[in-house]
Parts: C-alpha cells; sequence; structure tokens
C-alpha cells in the first residue's frame, strides 16, 4: 500500500462559469490561473480549486476532493481491491497532470491525481 500525501485539488460543478468565477475570485482573492470556457482553476493557500461548467461528463452534484498520488494506476487497483468502484477513467488533463475517481461504498465520488 503506497501512502497519500493529501488533498490536492477540489473540483467545484457550477451551472454558469462566469458567475461561479467572480465569487471564487472573490472569496479566494486571488485571480483564476486556467481561464477558459471549460475550466477556471486558482490557486490559493496550497490548493489549487477548479470550477467544472455543468459538472463535468460524470461528476456528481457535489465538489469532488482530488488526492495526489505517486503513482495513480498502482492506487486506482489498490481501491479498487479495497470495494471501491471504478468511475472516470485515468485521462490527461494538461501539463502533465492526469486524474481519475472511483465511488466509495457509500456513492462517495473520491478523486485521484498524479503530476508527472
Amino acid at each position: 500500500m503506497t501512502a497519500t500525501p493529501g488533498i490536492k485539488t477540489v473540483l467545484h460543478p457550477v451551472s454558469d462559469l462566469a458567475e461561479a468565477k467572480a465569487v471564487y475570485t472573490v472569496l479566494l482573492g486571488v485571480e483564476p490561473v486556467a481561464d477558459s470556457p471549460y475550466y477556471v482553476g486558482f490557486e490559493a493557500g496550497g490548493q489549487h480549486v477548479g470550477l467544472v461548467p455543468k459538472g463535468g461528463p460524470q461528476s456528481p452534484a457535489s465538489p469532488v476532493a482530488y488526492w495526489e498520488v505517486t503513482d495513480l494506476e498502482a492506487k486506482l487497483a489498490e481501491l479498487t481491491a479495497a470495494g471501491a468502484t471504478a468511475g472516470e477513467a485515468v485521462r490527461e488533463v494538461g501539463g502533465g497532470r492526469r486524474v481519475a475517481t472511483v465511488t466509495d461504498s457509500d456513492g462517495t465520488v473520491l478523486g485521484l491525481l498524479q503530476d508527472s
């Protein structure tokens, strides 16, 4: 079993990206570091906070915390062996970052991310 350093990213599904960007800019006190029609991201207090319009293709209605892992495939295998259900498949999201999700037995979506 490999240790997990902690939560690095939280993605918030939003219905109106422009309105949410304005609110989160004020809340976090910083301008976005990524600003596109499909994603707005902020770096604040050692965390990455992302806004995803319409929540993304398989996103729940609530935020998803992304846990930083050193080996994405190994952690996915460990989690599914422990009873988690595979969710969003591993995908590259830019800058060498890869993400995936699993769902625990209570239906909570857990995000995993690995930076290269």
